[in-house]
């Protein structure tokens, strides 16, 4: 009775397509906005900010960026960290290099220089596909960590390699230095670019990806260009890994190294997409929250109920409870976290009635 259309007519093409059609939903839209940019910076102390809510929001960017590549076009990508690199590197130096830019600009500029990145290394995604593309894209991986690390110009000749980004201040005279500020810069750059997404898999584009994803072949019959779309893909893919990796070096870290963005970081983006739900928007969000929570939440569970136990230990058996749990809940609903958010959803519309 509470989340039902009954009564909500749509009366043009265009109330009947928008994102959210159902008044309910536009209603818990609304009321999640107003707890994350109101709610959280009113309870959330600096640690949560810091160090849980500003990396749950870039690896979600991160991850959502992966999800247009592998979920919605179908290109596998093993490559997620070195774009996010690229990011990271090219917003340090655009910043050092051209003071007077805007800091909005030189993330947008970093997005861009990772789009141009990865249209070069989507180049043998015309030929191959599936696991093979996936090792072209590793290979992209290593070739983008052994440039940072080898020519000395884009740390600004720093012997340890480590880069330290300039202070952010927005529109030159606001400063972003302190958890809430960074917090709330994070969250509206990764709310604005979530929304574009979510509109750009409703229009032409996202139905092109949806079918290069499905079956190349009848897509490409149909008069979609491949060379376009997979290209397209992965520029876009890029651009959501480079803003990322631009956030994770000035709003999260502050200072980052090479070695931040390995072939670790690209297997967690990619399990990311995989618990939360491959080929959604809301999966990123609920996949990134779940593999940063979720081992803190084990971290406090086993102390409380194994007090005294090995620092080694305890480490080996939390991963262990973290493996098992993932194998668990693959088994359970591949599909992911989105999928299980949609299952209650439509059983929540029949309530009460047997279904």
């Amino acid at each position: 009775m509470l989340y039902r259309e009954a009564g909500q007519f749509r009366a043009t093409y265009a109330e009947d397509q928008r994102i959210f059609p159902i008044r309910q939903d536009r209603y818990g839209f609304v009321a999640l906005l107003l707890v994350a940019f109101v709610g959280v910076p009113l309870v959330a102390n600096e640690y949560w900010l810091s160090a849980i809510l500003i990396p749950v929001l870039i690896l979600s960017l991160a991850a959502l960026g992966l999800n247009i590549l592998t979920g919605y076009t179908g290109q596998l990508s093993l490559g997620t960290a070195g774009f996010m690199a690229v990011g990271a590197f090219a917003a340090f130096n655009f910043a050092i290099r051209i003071p007077a830019l805007p800091i909005l600009v030189v993330f947008v500029l970093a997005g861009l220089t990772a789009a141009l990145v990865g249209i070069v290394f989507g180049l043998p995604s015309l030929r191959i596909k599936g696991f093979y593309l996936a090792v072209a894209t590793l290979a992209a991986q290593f070739f983008i960590e052994w440039v940072l690390t080898k020519f000395g110009w884009f740390s600004n000749y720093n012997p340890s390699g480590v880069i330290t980004a300039p202070a952010m201040k927005l529109f030159g005279a606001f400063p972003v230095d302190t958890p809430m500020k960074r917090y709330l810069f994070t969250l509206s750059i990764v709310a604005v670019m979530a929304l574009l997404a979510k509109n750009m898999m409703r229009c032409a584009t996202g139905r092109a990806f949806m079918a290069v994803r499905d079956m190349d072949v009848a897509a490409e019959v149909i008069g979609i260009p491949m060379l376009r779309t997979k290209l397209l893909a992965f520029a876009i893919s890029s651009f959501y890994c480079g803003v990322a990796g631009a956030l994770w070096a000035f709003a999260y870290l502050g200072s980052v190294e090479p070695q931040a963005f390995t072939l670790d970081r690209s297997f967690q983006i990619l399990f990311m997409i995989i618990l939360g739900g491959v080929g959604t928007v809301l999966g990123s969000f609920l996949g990134a929250a779940f593999i940063v929570l979720l081992p803190i939440f084990l971290n406090n569970f086993v102390h409380q109920v194994i007090p005294g136990l090995s620092s080694d230990l305890l480490s080996n058996l939390e991963l262990m409870i973290f493996g098992g749990l993932i194998i668990f809940f693959l088994a359970v609903e591949p599909h992911g976290l989105a999928r299980l958010w949609q299952i209650a959803k439509e059983k929540l519309r029949l309530w009460p009635f047997p279904h």
